[in-house]
């Protein structure tokens, strides 16, 4: 076993790497994750077929690579619309929502159970008319307790979750509310809240001050 490792040349390996690389950009479900990781496994496997004369090989994955750069071109300039419809909490739509991504929403919030109260908020995230997420909350003088802030896999590039809370100063004013606090031990989670301005005060306490002037 060690003598075929060690007969593998530097190139060889390239191949392999790259083979690897693009088959785990496949397990992803965020378009972006998978573009990133799909282009850079094809840079590898483009360059590896040049080198050692296949020129469909390198030929295909670099028109792969420049596919991969034009949409991620697209994800992260061009111009979106973006728009919040708050809901009451019998809407229909939103029961559903929850109901169809209860699996996934529990990955980031194991804790989360709807029990809305009558002072609770609740926000459809829309991107391009398309639902990207929910945000539910309950307001407590002067702060808000956020209770879920999900946006589904194929919008998670922070785009939601910036326009969220920059959109949402005009509410925060007229409630009043100077922080805003979420509770989590999950790493992604905490990772996105860092990413957004929360800081966090406790083990599983992330709180963000609010200019509301």
């Amino acid at each position: 076993m060690i003598e075929l490792v060690q007969s593998i040349s530097v190139l060889e390996w390239v191949g392999y790497l790259a083979s690897v690389i693009i088959a785990i950009s496949m397990a992803f479900s965020s378009i972006v994750k998978f573009r990133v990781t799909n282009l850079i496994g094809a840079a590898l496997f483009s360059i590896y077929g040049f080198i050692i004369g296949a020129l469909p090989v390198g030929i295909m994955n670099g028109f792969i690579v420049v596919v991969d750069i034009y949409y991620l071109i697209r994800i992260f300039w061009e111009r979106e619309m973006f728009e919040l419809l708050q809901v009451e909490s019998t809407s229909r739509y939103l029961l559903r929502f929850l109901e169809f991504n209860r699996d996934d929403i529990r990955k980031f919030f194991p804790n989360y159970h709807f029990t809305p109260e009558k002072d609770d908020i609740h926000f459809l995230v829309l991107r391009n008319m398309a639902v990207a997420g929910i945000f539910t909350a309950k307001i407590h003088t002067g702060s808000l307790q956020i209770t879920l802030d999900y946006v589904t896999s194929p919008y998670r590039d922070f785009k939601s979750g910036e326009f969220l809370f920059s959109h949402l100063n005009d509410f925060f004013r007229q409630h009043q509310i100077h922080s805003l606090e979420s509770f989590t031990t999950i790493k992604k989670h905490a990772a996105y809240l860092r990413r957004i301005g929360f800081k966090q005060i406790d083990n599983d306490l992330f709180v963000k001050e609010l200019t509301t002037k």
